[in-house]
């Protein structure tokens, strides 16, 4: 019997998503992972697990320097994690502001607009 080949997923049946740009008000530099668990803990709280299963967020290490960073987001829940990162107070028992700077559609764009520094 021959292997199937699964098919894609056409492009308008596919999730659309956004990319939010984000800043870390600290004293000191902070570190992805603890971030990374902040933010996740924060959403749950905010959010509950299912709005956290609908927004898909996505912390995107590879794009985190100089306490900026980018998180993928589903388009419709693009509010929810705005409010989410509102309530994040505390990393490494360390006091932040995580600050919304942008919204893009397109990965390239997000970084060149917000995480180049000019």
């Amino acid at each position: 019997m021959a292997k199937q080949k699964i098919k894609p997923i056409l492009p308008s049946l596919r999730e659309k998503k956004r990319y939010l740009a984000f800043e870390v008000i600290s004293k000191n530099r902070v570190n992805f992972d603890s971030l990374q668990k902040a933010i996740y803990s924060t959403a749950l709280k905010v959010l509950g697990q299912l709005g956290v299963a609908k927004a898909g967020i996505i912390v995107l290490k590879d794009k985190w320097q100089n306490n900026r960073g980018l998180i993928r987001v589903s388009h419709r829940n693009v509010d929810n994690l705005r409010t989410a990162l509102m309530f994040v107070d505390k990393v490494d028992n360390e006091e932040v502001i995580v600050r919304s700077v942008g919204l893009s559609g397109i990965l390239r764009k997000a970084e060149n607009k917000y995480l180049m520094t000019h």
